[in-house]
């Protein structure tokens, strides 16, 4: 089966159909992986312009045969090639015998293995002072307070240092000695052996070794299956050892000298790192015993007691030209107004009396506050602040004083914090606390807010040199120093040196549940770690989050490398509801937030990139980035969001400075330029209807160990709860809600003509249920297949609970899918609230399927609430809305308007809207519209 160039392993439906495309012949066929069916294959036949898909089914002996109609006999194989062969035979049942093969591509070369982005073997040299200065140089200079033990050590170093070609090593064990052998002596003073920077020096300077052991030894397993046996595609895998467990073996016989020594070198480095610690753990020991040391306690300063808030005062504009002062007390819940130069406030609100904040969006810094004053009824006063981060301060402020003198139970509104950071193979500073409070460059939090503590962190990292045990607990620690909490761990996944870290307050930990995590390998032929995606996927009460931090292929010239590994993992992630694996990714959860070092580059000359970020003349460099314009061109991220980036770029700095870009890299093969870009980055995509809100998005400028700045970002987002009917079940029947639909009609891009049914999922319901077939089809447009379903042919839907608050939060999913093949053609997902009618609204969407846009839906369908179960309420988070300068508020209008829901994507302004148009202009065709 390795020969059978036809076979194209896993690729998608939509890719299959684009290589018949391509190749154009009646009679074209290739063979790719069922999409529905796990271990069956699809054989995908063109005839006439269209893709004809055959399952191939394996039976209980493993004998392979085409899926037949009922009653038909089916013919047996043993193997692929065996069935290809004889369907290659006129007169076989297929609609043409299979002619010309299609031929799957060569893997293209990856990035090479020593990491672009990490320290390289050699980087360190670089980082010695201007003048020639060699290591030994650097190794003399003098450390205030060093101790008696640590100069005698220091020295023995020095001299070794001019009889070693290992120059760069030797940095390494120097950095240790000067800053990191006083704690390792401190702890084992105290009667903790286990020498934790000893370690984390010792990893930091093997990296280069452990990358170019896996790089050798990649190829000599891709060698080795070369000779393997010949299998059947059916075979199992043959199980893979990770690249930190291989022990290889001389053959039998073995008598070449250089595979001896190069054998002898491994055992040796391998004999070497397991003594060594032993040995400076012994060393030490006796030091301490025999000098007596007793060494001044480096121990931290305890952190700080919890406080309650201050009260925070904001200077305002009210009016034209009136001054004056805004004193928020989130403790006792009031806001206070009092004119500039009074010692008395002029008004005091209590929180429960304000009803609304309307945000202005064509004045950032403006916003109303109504309130209710009796016996007036409701007054509204609008304020203006020095800047549009004030304002939003303002409005944080007061959200965090409504949530903590609610009366709720649970949260309607959670806040999360998502960090990315590449940290170059290098252990991090004694302090993150710029970027854990959000300070630096870009859109940052206002010192008002900065240091409120969020309800869950989530820490993305790679080329992380730290253990896990010890990256997790220096988190904690730091985030107890700085909020005073201490923060539970939800959940860590390890790729490699790619880790995720989820943390949460501990008053949320019993509202986390179903947690899962996942890795995918996407480095040299998917199977070496140095590059690939961590995920984990939880339930808040009853919403669901996802978060996937990745490390993609480097180099300016992989765009297309890049945009592969985001399909693999999408594709290959598994996170979330067992039952929703058939949807996409993006698509499972309410709240899905991605982010890591993307690698994506920018494509412009590096002097001009220069010459822009020295103007902050950002917008220039981000019409170039080549995430946008992937993006623009629905490659990736489809439907993902982005904040505003008003920060620089984030790579490739010099290390220890802010202040420079070094963008050469000097390899073997020549000099490379690495141009400064924004690799690190934070998308994130939600359910339609849903709230989130991006508060922050920056970097740091202070962090400088590594070459990329730490990256954050803060959300403000909407939670639901487990629901509670407020009327108890009486004797009688239940009454029910209902589902309806009037009709539903799809375009798919698909060659195909297969009939298809609709599957729908949502957690309000008992079991997913299905559609007939469709009811009319048709094909005129090449590449699309047009499909309708009539009420008949839909099911009604019964909720698991009628009551309106409910099936407000509700959301359904929806897959097309082939009768024959029972693939998927497409997924959507549609909101309930707006559903929530006695008469009938219209719907429209998009499809996805393995991250790309497959297609559109549109129709019509009510979702019917009985009268006694329509009482709801107002969420905490719906009393802020926006407004533009010029709408005033009516009279009798309700004191909480909800924002306007908004469309997917707007058609063209060139075009006049249909009343019922599509969401995508490639199917206006369908309109009429050319």
């Amino acid at each position: 089966m390795a020969a059978a160039s036809w076979y194209h392993r896993d690729i998608s439906r939509v890719v299959a159909e684009e290589l018949l495309a391509k190749a154009g012949r009646d009679g074209c066929f290739l063979v790719r992986d069922s999409e529905s069916v796990s271990g069956a294959y699809a054989l995908c036949l063109l005839f006439q312009r269209h893709v004809h898909t055959y399952r191939i089914l394996p039976d209980d002996e493993g004998l392979l045969s085409v899926q037949t109609i009922q009653g038909i006999q089916a013919k047996c194989f043993r193997n692929l090639p065996d069935l290809i062969g004889a369907y290659q035979q006129p007169n076989n049942g297929l609609v043409t015998p299979l002619l010309y093969p299609v031929h799957r591509a060569r893997q293209a070369a990856d990035e090479d293995s020593d990491g672009e982005d990490g320290r390289g073997g050699r980087h360190v040299a670089s980082t010695v002072p201007a003048g020639g200065a060699g290591a030994g140089a650097w190794l003399g200079a003098p450390v205030a307070g060093r101790t008696h033990i640590s100069q005698q050590l220091h020295q023995r170093l020095q001299e070794q240092v001019h009889s070693s070609p290992a120059s760069d090593f030797m940095g390494f064990m120097a950095e240790y000695l000067n800053h990191h052998l006083q704690l390792d002596l401190e702890a084992l003073r105290h009667g903790h052996p286990q020498l934790r920077h000893l370690s984390t020096a010792l990893v930091t300077a093997c990296r280069a070794l452990h990358r170019r052991i896996d790089f050798t030894l990649a190829g000599l397993e891709t060698l080795a299956r070369v000779f393997d046996p010949p299998v059947s595609p059916r075979s199992p895998a043959r199980e893979q050892v990770s690249p930190g467990h291989r022990s290889p073996r001389p053959p039998a016989g073995a008598s070449d000298p250089d595979l001896e020594l190069l054998l002898n070198k491994i055992s040796t480095v391998n004999h070497l790192l397991s003594s060594l610690e032993k040995k400076v753990l012994k060393s030490l020991q006796e030091t301490v015993s025999r000098h007596n040391l007793a060494l001044p306690s480096v121990a931290a300063a305890p952190p700080p007691a919890a406080k309650p808030l201050a009260v925070q005062s904001f200077e305002v504009k009210v009016g034209k030209s009136q001054r004056a002062a805004l004193m928020v007390d989130v403790e006792s819940g009031t806001v206070a107004i009092s004119k500039r130069g009074s010692g008395s406030p002029e008004e005091t609100i209590p929180q429960d009396k304000i009803l609304q904040l309307i945000k202005y969006q064509s004045v950032q810094s403006k916003v109303r506050l109504v309130y209710d004053r009796e016996p007036q009824r409701n007054l509204s006063k609008d304020f203006i602040f020095p800047s549009a981060r004030k304002r939003e301060a303002f409005c944080q402020l007061l959200q965090l004083m409504k949530i903590q003198h609610s009366n709720l139970d649970e949260p309607d509104l959670i806040s999360v914090y998502v960090g990315t950071w590449n940290m170059g193979s290098t252990p991090p500073p004694r302090s993150l606390a710029s970027w854990l409070t959000s300070r630096g460059l870009g859109r940052t939090q206002d010192e008002t807010t900065a240091c409120i503590p969020h309800d869950i962190y989530v820490i993305g990292t790679q080329e992380n040199s730290l253990g896990d045990r010890e990256w997790v607990e220096f988190l904690r620690a730091s985030l107890k120093t700085l909020m005073a909490i201490d923060y539970r761990v939800v959940a860590l996944q390890c790729l490699w040196s790619i880790k995720i870290v989820v943390l949460v307050k501990p008053e949320h930990e019993r509202r986390i549940s179903h947690v899962h995590t996942s890795s995918v390998k996407t480095g040299i032929a998917n199977t070496l770690g140095n590059k690939g995606a961590v995920g984990v996927s939880f339930l808040f009460n009853g919403t669901s989050f996802g978060f996937v931090n990745c490390h993609l292929a480097s180099g300016s010239e992989k765009t297309h490398r890049r945009n592969q590994n985001y399909s693999d993992i999408l594709r290959s992630l598994v996170l979330g509801d067992k039952r929703l694996g058939a949807f996409d990714l993006t698509l499972r959860f309410t709240h899905l937030f991605w982010f890591g070092d993307l690698n994506y580059r920018l494509d412009m000359d590096v002097q001009d990139i220069l010459v822009h970020i020295t103007k902050k003349e950002f917008e220039a460099l981000l019409a170039v980035d080549q995430l946008n314009l992937e993006r623009e061109k629905n490659k990736v991220f489809l439907r993902f969001s982005e904040g505003d980036i008003s920060f620089p770029p984030t790579y490739r700095y010099e290390r220890g400075s802010r202040d420079s870009y070094m963008w050469q890299k000097f390899k073997p093969t020549g000099m490379r330029i690495n141009v400064p870009s924004w690799c690190d980055r934070i998308l994130w995509k939600s359910h339609p209807e849903t709230h989130v809100v991006c508060n922050s998005y920056g970097c740091t400028d202070d962090i400088v160990t590594s070459d990329h700045s730490p990256v954050f970002a803060t959300f403000e987002v909407g939670v639901t709860s487990q629901f509670v009917p407020k009327k108890a079940p009486g004797s009688g029947p239940e009454p029910l809600a209902c589902i309806e639909w009037e009709s539903i009609e799809v375009i798919v891009k698909t060659a195909s003509r297969s009939k298809c049914y609709i599957e729908f999922h949502s957690y309000c319901l008992e079991e997913a249920q299905r559609s007939g077939e469709n009811t009319s089809q048709s094909c005129d447009v090449p590449g699309f297949l047009k499909l309708g379903w009539s009420a008949k042919h839909l099911p009604v839907l019964n909720p698991i609970l009628p009551d309106l608050e409910y099936l407000g939060d509700q959301h359904l999913l929806l897959s097309i899918k082939g009768v024959e093949s029972c693939e998927s053609y497409g997924e959507c997902c549609i909101a309930m609230r707006s559903m929530i009618s006695s008469m009938a609204q219209q719907f429209e969407t998009f499809l996805f399927h393995r991250g790309e846009e497959t297609g559109s839906m549109r129709g019509w369908m009510k979702v019917r609430v009985p009268k006694d179960r329509r009482s709801t309420r107002e969420r905490l988070y719906e009393w802020i809305s926006f407004e533009e300068e010029d709408a005033e508020p009516v009279a009798d209008a309700p004191t909480c308007p909800k924002p306007p829901l908004q469309r997917l994507r707007s058609r063209p302004h060139s075009l006049p809207e249909p009343a019922s148009g599509y969401t995508n202009p490639a199917y206006f065709i369908f309109e009429g519209v050319p």
